[in-house]
């Protein structure tokens, strides 16, 4: 397998796990951070740095991209249109608001999908459907190995 498979199969063992608000416990609870924390673990071993506590709102009245600056700091950015499986998809919920919503791309094409954990729903593989590829603010891969 390689390791863009690795990645999507990892993460489509966490679809079900419950919405838990800074969780990362795979059948217990996770958000979307959660979700590429459990992945990361499984795929890369130790996570590369401690995650401080955030609130649901991931600094949206400050417009600070935390989750973006963070996703720069350990994951390779890559053209949102350059997809592949297992990229990590940043997504920007309203426009003009602060990127916040993570997912992992798991089917690219006609069809594309991706897995993500949100309020209400859990660990889920969702179409990437035309309004959340309108969302995209950044793509990512995982580094080949964790640093």
């Amino acid at each position: 397998m390689s390791g863009r498979d690795d990645i999507v199969c990892a993460a489509r063992g966490w679809v079900g796990t419950p919405y838990r608000h800074q969780a990362a416990v795979r059948g217990a609870g996770c958000d979307c951070l959660g979700l590429l924390r459990g992945v990361w673990r499984e795929v890369l071993g130790a996570e590369p740095e401690p995650v401080p506590p955030y609130s649901m709102d991931w600094a949206e009245p400050q417009g600070d991209e935390r989750l973006w600056q963070a996703a720069r700091r350990h994951l390779d950015e890559v053209s949102p249109s350059d997809e592949a499986p297992g990229d990590v998809i940043l997504f920007r919920m309203r426009a003009g608001a602060v990127a916040k919503h993570l997912g992992l791309a798991a089917h690219i094409g006609p069809g594309a999908t991706f897995i993500h954990s949100y309020a209400g729903h859990g660990v889920v593989e969702s179409p990437l459907s035309a309004p959340w590829r309108r969302r995209i603010a950044a793509r990512f891969r995982f580094p080949e190995e964790a640093s």
